[in-house]
């Protein structure tokens, strides 16, 4: 792990609602962990699974298309047929763009979701949202707030699969 502190400790982000620092806090150091962790990982092992599990390759797809659905969600707009087809192959590496190519698409979907965040009005944070074609119901500040957790999680878990795809 790099000596350069961590963004939750590294004060606010500028324009961004005191309630949403944690969110992007989370997504920031998301992005910089996967280029730290990815700095020398193989290509060939891109899309490699280790025991069954799912592969780099799928991880940075999905962080990057989990956000980019949510961020849908929040906006109260539908799916398009777009997001569903880059859904449907997150874990297909047929054809798949480079890691260098994966990260900068996670790293632009970040971008974005910073840029909407910076526009939301706090006291609209609670306001309802739905999810999905069920309708869940959830808050705005849920969806933001799963969004960065939902990022870590997966980089914890790319972490793990990069260092025993290394070595196998």
């Amino acid at each position: 792990m790099s000596s350069t502190l961590e963004y939750w400790l590294s004060g606010p982000v500028p324009h961004v609602p005191a309630l949403l620092q944690p969110a992007a806090h989370a997504l920031l150091q998301s992005v910089r962990e996967v280029k730290e962790y990815l700095a020398e990982f193989p290509e060939e092992q891109l899309w490699e699974k280790a025991y069954g599990r799912a592969s780099v390759g799928f991880h940075l797809r999905h962080m990057t298309g989990v956000l980019d659905r949510l961020l849908t969600y929040a906006k109260q707009e539908s799916l398009t047929e777009e997001q569903f087809e880059f859904l449907k192959n997150e874990g297909n590496g047929e054809g798949a763009p480079t890691s260098e190519q994966l990260i900068s698409a996670l790293e632009d979907k970040v971008n974005e979701a910073l840029a909407y965040f910076k526009t939301i009005p706090e006291n609209t944070l609670t306001d309802e949202r739905f999810v999905g074609r069920k309708k869940l119901s959830t808050t705005l500040i849920g969806l933001l707030f799963h969004a960065s957790e939902h990022s870590q999680r997966h980089v914890g878990q790319l972490l793990v699969t990069v260092s025993v795809v290394k070595g196998q």
